[in-house]
């Protein structure tokens, strides 16, 4: 279905500002609003263009914030309105081979352009989003641009305030997700993630503890028993030798008989 008739198709005679959700069964099609009921968000993928120009979006779409058209068999972007909001322009797998000096024009503020999957060929083709002041991401992935020698480097100079090619950076860093979708949430998301991590690390550092601690005690118990079973024995030993004393001493005292001298028996007889 060609996009144009698509449009006002789903639109049924209401303003874009109105419009709150659309959807196509055999196609993406799909607007979501802020609360103020003004046009955020448009996705129209896979539906047709019938002369490969952009067809159904008119100056009324103003509030768009983004906007993708992915394998819509666009040739030109000559009649694209003017989205003066525009943020984020999803345009890949289409047949655009030039002309990108309009979206300087009719998209100033634009951070985020995706053109990969198009028949862009020649640097002097980017050379006309030099005027994107706001560009921080391109995507030209699987454009025949990309065979040319250099072609990284020669797109970060041609583009000084492009930070991210094809989803890398001159030092080969890799993109944020939140840099595609304009997200802030990427910080929050790490500290939920390493939240986890940290508790996990105390447990098992716990687990190491109580560990520790169960073995000290069994170490601990059987040398307390050791030495209570030495106690007894050095106990028994002791009662022997007592008794051993005991039974020398009353040998000693009773069992022994002291014998009379002869002097001390004449002293007896002369007393008597």
């Amino acid at each position: 279905m060609e996009m144009k008739k698509r449009i006002s198709l789903e639109l049924r005679n209401r303003t874009p500002a109105k419009v709150i959700s659309l959807s196509a069964l055999l196609f993406t099609f799909r607007i979501l609003c802020p609360l103020n009921d003004d046009l955020a968000e448009l996705v129209v993928d896979n539906c047709r263009s019938s002369d490969g120009e952009v067809e159904g979006l008119t100056d009324d779409f103003k509030e768009l914030e983004f906007l993708s058209m992915v394998n819509v068999g666009l040739t030109s972007l000559a009649k694209l309105p003017s989205l003066p909001k525009l943020r984020k322009l999803e345009l890949s797998d289409n047949n655009i081979s030039g002309g990108l000096e309009v979206l300087s024009e009719k998209c100033p503020n634009l951070s985020y352009l995706n053109l990969s999957g198009n028949k862009i060929k020649e640097l002097s083709t980017v050379e006309a989003l030099q005027n994107l002041k706001n560009l921080k991401s391109l995507d030209l992935f699987n454009c025949e641009i990309t065979t040319l020698e250099e072609y990284r480097e020669s797109i970060f100079e041609l583009l000084p305030q492009v930070t991210y090619l094809d989803g890398f950076d001159q030092e080969d860093i890799e993109a944020p997700d939140s840099e595609g979708d304009d997200g802030g949430d990427d910080d929050d998301d790490d500290e939920e993630e390493a939240g986890p991590t940290g508790d996990c690390d105390d447990g098992e550092d716990d687990d190491d503890e109580d560990e520790g601690s169960e073995g000290a005690e069994d170490v601990g118990l059987s040398y307390l028993m050791k030495d209570e079973i030495q106690d007894e024995e050095d106990d028994d030993d002791y009662v022997e030798e007592d008794e051993d004393e005991e039974a020398e001493g009353e040998d000693g005292a009773h069992g022994e008989k002291r014998k009379r001298d002869p002097e001390d028996e004449g002293d007896d007889d002369e007393d008597d």
